[in-house]
Protein backbone atom coordinates (compact mmCIF):
# COMPACT_ATOMS: atom_id res chain seq x y z
CA UNK A 1 0.00 0.00 0.00
CA UNK A 2 2.81 2.08 0.78
CA UNK A 3 4.56 1.50 -2.23
CA UNK A 4 1.66 2.17 -4.25
CA UNK A 5 0.86 5.42 -3.06
CA UNK A 6 4.08 6.68 -3.21
CA UNK A 7 4.32 5.62 -7.00
CA UNK A 8 0.88 7.50 -7.31
CA UNK A 9 1.92 10.72 -5.91
CA UNK A 10 5.64 10.78 -7.45
CA UNK A 11 4.43 9.45 -10.62
CA UNK A 12 5.67 12.26 -12.77
CA UNK A 13 8.43 14.66 -12.08
CA UNK A 14 6.46 17.68 -12.59
CA UNK A 15 3.19 19.38 -14.19
CA UNK A 16 3.13 21.35 -17.07
CA UNK A 17 0.72 24.42 -17.57
CA UNK A 18 -0.01 26.22 -20.52
CA UNK A 19 -3.36 27.50 -22.09
CA UNK A 20 -6.81 26.01 -21.99
CA UNK A 21 -8.71 24.37 -25.29
CA UNK A 22 -11.36 23.01 -26.50
CA UNK A 23 -12.17 19.44 -24.98
CA UNK A 24 -13.54 16.50 -26.75
CA UNK A 25 -15.72 14.36 -25.23
CA UNK A 26 -15.42 11.02 -27.11
CA UNK A 27 -12.68 8.62 -26.20
CA UNK A 28 -11.10 6.97 -29.57
CA UNK A 29 -11.36 3.12 -29.72
CA UNK A 30 -9.30 0.83 -32.48
CA UNK A 31 -6.32 1.33 -33.67
CA UNK A 32 -4.14 4.72 -34.09
CA UNK A 33 -1.38 6.16 -34.95
CA UNK A 34 -0.09 7.92 -31.98
CA UNK A 35 2.68 10.55 -31.65
CA UNK A 36 5.89 10.51 -33.64
CA UNK A 37 8.84 10.65 -31.97
CA UNK A 38 11.59 13.73 -31.12
CA UNK A 39 15.07 12.81 -32.55
CA UNK A 40 18.25 14.06 -30.24
CA UNK A 41 21.21 14.11 -32.48
CA UNK A 42 24.93 14.58 -32.48
CA UNK A 43 27.92 13.94 -34.81
CA UNK A 44 26.05 10.91 -36.37
CA UNK A 45 24.45 9.61 -32.76
CA UNK A 46 20.70 9.64 -32.28
CA UNK A 47 17.92 9.26 -29.52
CA UNK A 48 14.81 8.33 -30.93
CA UNK A 49 12.54 9.53 -27.73
CA UNK A 50 8.33 8.64 -27.50
CA UNK A 51 6.48 10.82 -25.25
CA UNK A 52 3.93 8.55 -23.64
CA UNK A 53 0.92 9.70 -21.85
CA UNK A 54 -1.53 8.40 -19.03
CA UNK A 55 -4.36 7.61 -18.70
CA UNK A 56 -5.31 6.42 -22.64
CA UNK A 57 -8.25 4.95 -24.18
CA UNK A 58 -9.09 1.34 -22.61
CA UNK A 59 -9.82 -0.06 -26.28
CA UNK A 60 -6.89 1.50 -28.09
CA UNK A 61 -4.21 -0.16 -29.84
CA UNK A 62 -1.67 1.30 -31.28
CA UNK A 63 0.03 1.22 -35.03
CA UNK A 64 3.84 1.69 -33.85
CA UNK A 65 5.38 1.34 -37.63
CA UNK A 66 7.69 4.31 -36.87
CA UNK A 67 8.45 3.37 -33.08
CA UNK A 68 9.36 -0.38 -34.30
CA UNK A 69 11.18 0.62 -37.52
CA UNK A 70 13.52 2.96 -35.05
CA UNK A 71 13.80 0.47 -32.38
CA UNK A 72 14.60 -2.83 -35.35
CA UNK A 73 18.21 -0.38 -35.45
CA UNK A 74 19.00 0.66 -32.19
CA UNK A 75 21.75 -0.37 -30.10
CA UNK A 76 19.40 -0.42 -26.92
CA UNK A 77 15.53 1.24 -25.28
CA UNK A 78 15.37 2.99 -22.38
CA UNK A 79 13.27 1.84 -19.90
CA UNK A 80 10.72 4.72 -18.57
CA UNK A 81 12.11 5.73 -15.46
CA UNK A 82 11.32 4.37 -11.90
CA UNK A 83 12.13 3.70 -8.69
CA UNK A 84 13.70 0.37 -8.01
CA UNK A 85 12.37 0.00 -4.09
CA UNK A 86 13.91 -2.74 -2.03
CA UNK A 87 12.51 -4.06 1.66
CA UNK A 88 12.62 -7.70 3.57
CA UNK A 89 9.65 -9.49 2.52
CA UNK A 90 9.11 -10.37 6.54
CA UNK A 91 9.82 -6.76 7.75
CA UNK A 92 6.75 -5.67 4.66
CA UNK A 93 4.84 -9.04 5.75
CA UNK A 94 4.71 -7.70 9.30
CA UNK A 95 3.65 -4.32 8.82
CA UNK A 96 0.44 -5.59 7.01
CA UNK A 97 -1.79 -4.67 10.26
CA UNK A 98 0.12 -1.40 10.04
CA UNK A 99 -0.89 -0.73 6.51
CA UNK A 100 -4.77 -1.28 7.16
CA UNK A 101 -4.88 1.30 9.82
CA UNK A 102 -2.48 3.70 8.46
CA UNK A 103 -5.21 3.60 5.24
CA UNK A 104 -8.38 4.98 7.66
CA UNK A 105 -8.73 7.67 10.08
CA UNK A 106 -7.98 8.56 13.51
CA UNK A 107 -10.13 6.73 15.81
CA UNK A 108 -12.57 5.71 13.58
CA UNK A 109 -13.44 9.17 11.93
CA UNK A 110 -15.83 9.30 8.13
CA UNK A 111 -14.92 12.19 5.91
CA UNK A 112 -18.21 13.20 6.98
CA UNK A 113 -15.99 14.29 10.05
CA UNK A 114 -12.97 15.12 8.65
CA UNK A 115 -13.68 17.17 5.90
CA UNK A 116 -15.30 20.69 5.80
CA UNK A 117 -18.86 20.30 4.51
CA UNK A 118 -18.82 21.76 1.47
CA UNK A 119 -15.98 19.40 0.10
CA UNK A 120 -17.95 16.80 1.41
CA UNK A 121 -20.94 17.66 -0.14
CA UNK A 122 -18.68 17.44 -3.72
CA UNK A 123 -17.13 14.36 -2.58
CA UNK A 124 -20.18 12.70 -2.37
CA UNK A 125 -21.44 13.66 -5.58
CA UNK A 126 -18.31 12.30 -7.30
CA UNK A 127 -18.30 9.19 -5.06
CA UNK A 128 -21.02 8.21 -6.54
CA UNK A 129 -20.56 8.84 -9.97
CA UNK A 130 -17.69 7.01 -10.00
CA UNK A 131 -17.60 4.57 -7.05
CA UNK A 132 -21.05 3.93 -6.23
CA UNK A 133 -22.58 3.72 -2.85
CA UNK A 134 -19.81 1.87 -1.04
CA UNK A 135 -19.42 2.68 2.45
CA UNK A 136 -15.86 1.75 3.14
CA UNK A 137 -13.85 4.47 1.63
CA UNK A 138 -15.36 6.53 3.62
CA UNK A 139 -13.45 5.69 6.63
CA UNK A 140 -10.62 5.89 4.40
CA UNK A 141 -7.78 9.03 4.79
CA UNK A 142 -9.05 11.88 2.47
CA UNK A 143 -4.82 10.65 0.77
CA UNK A 144 -6.02 7.30 -0.04
CA UNK A 145 -9.83 8.44 -0.53
CA UNK A 146 -8.13 11.01 -3.38
CA UNK A 147 -6.65 7.76 -5.05
CA UNK A 148 -9.30 5.68 -5.31
CA UNK A 149 -11.86 8.26 -6.92
CA UNK A 150 -9.14 9.05 -9.70
CA UNK A 151 -9.01 5.47 -9.88
CA UNK A 152 -12.78 5.08 -10.64
CA UNK A 153 -13.38 8.07 -12.35
CA UNK A 154 -10.61 6.88 -15.37
CA UNK A 155 -12.18 3.48 -15.15
CA UNK A 156 -15.67 4.97 -15.49
CA UNK A 157 -14.76 7.13 -18.26
CA UNK A 158 -13.26 4.56 -20.73
CA UNK A 159 -9.65 5.65 -19.80
CA UNK A 160 -7.03 3.46 -18.22
CA UNK A 161 -3.64 3.66 -16.25
CA UNK A 162 -2.37 0.39 -18.21
CA UNK A 163 1.55 1.35 -19.49
CA UNK A 164 0.07 0.91 -23.43
CA UNK A 165 2.90 2.50 -25.48
CA UNK A 166 5.55 0.68 -23.10
CA UNK A 167 4.17 -2.64 -23.52
CA UNK A 168 4.18 -2.39 -26.88
CA UNK A 169 7.99 -0.88 -26.87
CA UNK A 170 9.17 -4.04 -25.00
CA UNK A 171 6.85 -6.22 -27.01
CA UNK A 172 8.84 -4.61 -29.81
CA UNK A 173 12.48 -4.87 -28.68
CA UNK A 174 11.84 -8.34 -27.56
CA UNK A 175 11.23 -9.28 -31.18
CA UNK A 176 14.07 -7.38 -32.84
CA UNK A 177 16.31 -8.35 -29.83
CA UNK A 178 16.98 -5.00 -28.71
CA UNK A 179 18.26 -5.02 -25.24
CA UNK A 180 16.28 -3.10 -22.62
CA UNK A 181 18.33 -0.49 -20.42
CA UNK A 182 16.53 0.36 -16.80
CA UNK A 183 16.69 3.74 -15.90
CA UNK A 184 15.98 3.23 -12.45
CA UNK A 185 16.63 4.79 -8.71
CA UNK A 186 17.46 3.11 -5.62
CA UNK A 187 15.04 2.98 -2.78
CA UNK A 188 15.50 1.11 0.30
CA UNK A 189 12.73 0.84 2.88
CA UNK A 190 14.66 -0.68 6.30
CA UNK A 191 11.40 0.13 8.06
CA UNK A 192 7.73 -0.33 6.73
CA UNK A 193 6.55 -0.07 9.80
CA UNK A 194 8.00 3.10 10.64
CA UNK A 195 7.06 4.64 7.49
CA UNK A 196 3.45 3.51 7.52
CA UNK A 197 3.70 5.13 11.06
CA UNK A 198 4.61 8.52 9.68
CA UNK A 199 2.08 8.31 6.99
CA UNK A 200 -0.62 7.97 9.81
CA UNK A 201 1.11 11.61 11.41
CA UNK A 202 0.52 13.69 7.99
CA UNK A 203 -1.17 16.90 9.56
CA UNK A 204 -5.16 17.17 8.57
CA UNK A 205 -4.49 20.22 5.85
CA UNK A 206 -2.23 18.55 3.68
CA UNK A 207 -4.41 15.59 3.83
CA UNK A 208 -7.81 17.36 3.03
CA UNK A 209 -5.57 19.44 0.17
CA UNK A 210 -5.12 16.30 -1.76
CA UNK A 211 -8.52 15.33 -2.15
CA UNK A 212 -9.46 18.88 -2.45
CA UNK A 213 -7.00 19.31 -5.23
CA UNK A 214 -8.46 15.71 -6.92
CA UNK A 215 -12.33 16.61 -6.36
CA UNK A 216 -11.30 19.98 -8.21
CA UNK A 217 -9.40 17.96 -10.96
CA UNK A 218 -12.20 15.43 -11.58
CA UNK A 219 -14.86 18.49 -11.50
CA UNK A 220 -13.13 20.33 -14.08
CA UNK A 221 -10.41 17.98 -15.84
CA UNK A 222 -11.93 14.51 -16.94
CA UNK A 223 -12.89 15.79 -20.42
CA UNK A 224 -9.53 17.28 -20.73
CA UNK A 225 -8.21 13.72 -19.71
CA UNK A 226 -10.33 12.67 -22.71
CA UNK A 227 -8.83 14.94 -25.14
CA UNK A 228 -5.55 14.72 -23.87
CA UNK A 229 -5.98 10.92 -24.66
CA UNK A 230 -7.51 11.49 -27.98
CA UNK A 231 -4.47 13.72 -29.33
CA UNK A 232 -1.77 11.46 -28.13
CA UNK A 233 -3.70 8.70 -29.94
CA UNK A 234 -3.81 10.46 -32.70
CA UNK A 235 -0.38 11.57 -32.65
CA UNK A 236 -1.36 15.55 -32.65
CA UNK A 237 1.12 16.87 -30.45
CA UNK A 238 0.87 20.98 -31.23
CA UNK A 239 -2.97 19.69 -29.70
CA UNK A 240 -1.35 18.34 -26.44
CA UNK A 241 1.11 21.38 -26.52
CA UNK A 242 -2.20 23.70 -26.44
CA UNK A 243 -4.13 20.80 -23.33
CA UNK A 244 -3.36 22.17 -19.70
CA UNK A 245 -1.25 19.77 -17.54
CA UNK A 246 -2.87 19.68 -14.17
CA UNK A 247 -2.08 17.06 -11.65
CA UNK A 248 -3.73 16.22 -8.57
CA UNK A 249 -0.74 13.91 -7.16
CA UNK A 250 1.36 17.50 -6.75
CA UNK A 251 -1.02 18.05 -3.77
CA UNK A 252 -0.70 14.45 -2.60
CA UNK A 253 2.56 14.17 -3.03
CA UNK A 254 3.17 17.34 -1.04
CA UNK A 255 1.13 15.76 1.72
CA UNK A 256 3.34 12.74 2.00
CA UNK A 257 6.41 15.10 1.97
CA UNK A 258 5.12 17.33 4.88
CA UNK A 259 6.06 14.18 6.90
CA UNK A 260 9.68 15.24 7.38
CA UNK A 261 11.90 11.97 6.97
CA UNK A 262 9.39 10.12 4.14
CA UNK A 263 9.22 13.54 2.64
CA UNK A 264 12.99 13.81 2.43
CA UNK A 265 13.16 10.48 0.85
CA UNK A 266 10.59 10.84 -2.01
CA UNK A 267 12.02 14.22 -2.78
CA UNK A 268 15.90 12.94 -3.20
CA UNK A 269 14.46 10.08 -5.07
CA UNK A 270 12.48 12.15 -8.08
CA UNK A 271 15.71 14.40 -7.98
CA UNK A 272 17.89 11.83 -8.68
CA UNK A 273 15.92 10.31 -11.20
CA UNK A 274 15.72 13.51 -13.14
CA UNK A 275 19.51 13.40 -12.93
CA UNK A 276 20.13 9.59 -13.68
CA UNK A 277 17.87 9.42 -16.61
CA UNK A 278 19.99 12.25 -18.28
CA UNK A 279 23.49 10.50 -17.45
CA UNK A 280 21.93 7.71 -18.81
CA UNK A 281 20.83 9.03 -22.19
CA UNK A 282 24.56 11.47 -22.28
CA UNK A 283 25.91 7.84 -21.95
CA UNK A 284 23.64 6.01 -24.56
CA UNK A 285 24.41 9.00 -27.26
CA UNK A 286 28.15 8.26 -27.17
CA UNK A 287 27.99 4.66 -27.22
CA UNK A 288 25.62 3.72 -29.80
CA UNK A 289 24.75 5.23 -33.30
CA UNK A 290 20.80 4.71 -32.43
CA UNK A 291 19.00 4.73 -29.43
CA UNK A 292 15.52 4.57 -28.61
CA UNK A 293 13.61 5.71 -25.28
CA UNK A 294 10.64 6.32 -23.77
CA UNK A 295 9.64 9.39 -21.22
CA UNK A 296 6.31 10.52 -19.97
CA UNK A 297 4.97 13.59 -22.89
CA UNK A 298 4.77 16.09 -20.11
CA UNK A 299 8.60 15.75 -19.36
CA UNK A 300 9.01 16.48 -23.26
CA UNK A 301 6.53 19.47 -23.11
CA UNK A 302 8.41 21.51 -20.47
CA UNK A 303 10.29 24.37 -21.69
CA UNK A 304 13.09 23.26 -18.72
CA UNK A 305 13.05 19.83 -19.62
CA UNK A 306 14.71 16.91 -20.11
CA UNK A 307 14.98 17.90 -23.76
CA UNK A 308 16.34 21.94 -22.92
CA UNK A 309 19.09 20.48 -21.12
CA UNK A 310 20.27 18.03 -24.06
CA UNK A 311 20.05 21.20 -25.98
CA UNK A 312 22.11 22.96 -23.97
CA UNK A 313 24.56 20.88 -24.15
CA UNK A 314 24.83 21.44 -27.79
CA UNK A 315 22.60 18.29 -29.16
CA UNK A 316 20.51 19.05 -32.11
CA UNK A 317 16.72 18.29 -30.73
CA UNK A 318 14.16 17.69 -33.16
CA UNK A 319 11.11 17.55 -32.92
CA UNK A 320 7.82 15.31 -34.43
Amino acid sequence: MLLTLAAWCAASWAATEVASAPVEEVVVTGEQPGPGLWRVSRDGHDLWILGTLEPLPKKMSWRATQTDAVIARSSEVLAPPGFDVHMSVFRGLTAIPTALRARKNADGQTLAQVLPPDLYRRWLVLKERYLGRGEAVERYRPLFAARELYVGALDHSGLSSEKIAWKRVKESAKRWRVPLQPVDVDITVKDPKAALHEIEHIARDPDVACLARTIEQLESDVGTMRARANLWSLGDVDGLRALPYPDARQACFDAVASVPELGRQMTDARDRLAEHWLATALAALARNPTTFAVLPISELLRPDGPLARLRAQGFLITDP
